[in-house]
């Protein structure tokens, strides 16, 4: 294995030394901008709007959360092409976001920095309220300010909280959230509708359940269970084992954030503030779950893992850890319904993606698979 430095000694390599590089046409007035651009999902929908023509405007803080040398291994992918455009920021340097929507103009905002993690949230709480409230709302204020069409933005399934009633509905309330976390996402969606009520703007949440694949996040546990199998060090399993998940392709949710940018939220004519719907509203905004509709046990998961690693993993069953949840399943039906479409990529086709892309990245020689694919 070789180390990230080595791999990438020196990040400002990349096309800009003052990391505002600029690929072709800076002025193009048709384009959508993404936030988060350098993290696990707003790279694969950058990605994905490349190839699809579109010009890109991506902006990321490039934080220590985890590895920036990931971040930039992304980056350095996306700037390949002529039609992105990258401004590190942070989305509290509210004049900076407002200046880039006057320049660029964009069609449509898809929102996806965050400060993710629920354990950390309990950690590092104040990091929580200055990226997903303060920067959640400079986006707001630009959207409302530059006529942006259709803002797409990052919740999370962390809302559902403490319900026990599975699968997850839209329709469910989600007023007792568990972590940090959660209430700030769940706060965001409240600032939407805020927005989408007073001045019109169409906001559409999304609640991601669990997102995985190659180039995923290294605190995610999927992440975390192969380093360790690989090294050899025991994982912890909390819940003893017995959480589950409703994991979901990256794949499946760029596709679902794509069709949903031809998709502007529109005012719910039937809604009615006698009986309100938490799903929809007389204003234009929604939220939509966007999950596999397949919960899968962790020990499942790690089962894969071993397989297509060819290790056996040190197990250490351990307690449910503050501000997790045991189990989550998503109801897509909403989804489906607005965009033709719901995630579907089974856990096993996802798991070997995962793996064969970690193994490459890192440069390690997999034993195992060389034999698997030899027969």
């Amino acid at each position: 294995m070789v180390s990230d430095s080595a791999r990438f000694a020196d990040p400002s390599s990349i096309p800009g030394k003052t990391w505002q590089w600029i690929s072709g046409n800076s002025f193009m007035s048709k384009s959508i901008l993404v936030t988060g651009c350098a993290g696990f999902i707003g790279f694969h929908t950058a990605k994905r709007l490349l190839k699809n023509g579109t010009s890109v405007v991506g902006l990321d803080n490039i934080n220590t959360y985890y590895s920036q040398q990931l971040k930039y291994d992304r980056l350095k992918i996306l700037s390949e092409n002529k039609n992105f455009t990258f401004h590190k920021i942070d989305l509290k340097e509210k004049q900076s976001v407002n200046d880039i929507c006057k320049q660029f103009k964009p069609d449509c905002v898809i929102h996806l920095a965050a400060q993710a993690g629920v354990r950390w949230s309990i950690e590092n709480p104040w990091a929580y309220l200055d990226s997903n409230l303060t920067g959640f709302l400079s986006i707001l204020e630009a959207c409302r300010h530059h006529s942006v069409g259709n803002l797409i933005y990052a919740s999370s399934s962390s809302v559902y909280g403490s319900n026990a009633k599975l699968p997850f509905s839209i329709k469910d309330s989600v007023d007792h959230p568990i972590s940090l976390y959660a209430a700030t996402k769940k706060a965001n969606e409240l600032m939407a509708h805020t927005y989408s009520h007073l001045y019109d703007l169409p906001t559409t949440g999304l609640r991601f359940f669990t997102v995985y694949g190659p180039w995923g996040r290294p605190d995610m546990a999927y992440w975390k269970f192969t380093e360790a199998i690989l090294q050899n060090r025991p994982i912890e399993l909390y819940n003893l084992g017995k959480m589950q998940r409703d994991f979901t392709y990256v794949d499946d949710v760029v596709e679902s954030v794509m069709r949903l940018t031809k998709y502007p939220a529109k005012s719910d004519a039937n809604w009615n503030n006698l009986e309100p719907d938490p799903a929809t509203s007389s204003a234009p905004w929604r939220v939509y779950n966007i999950g596999n509709h397949s919960p899968t046990e962790l020990l499942y998961v790690v089962s894969l893992l071993e397989k297509h690693l060819g290790k056996k993993a040190i197990r250490n069953l351990a307690p449910m850890q503050p501000g997790d949840v045991s189990a989550t399943y998503a109801d897509v039906e909403a989804l489906a319904q607005a965009v033709s479409f719901k995630p579907s990529t089974t856990i096993e086709n996802g798991i070997a993606n995962f793996v064969e892309w970690y193994l490459k990245y890192h440069q390690i020689h997999n034993n195992t698979r060389s034999k698997k694919k030899a027969a």
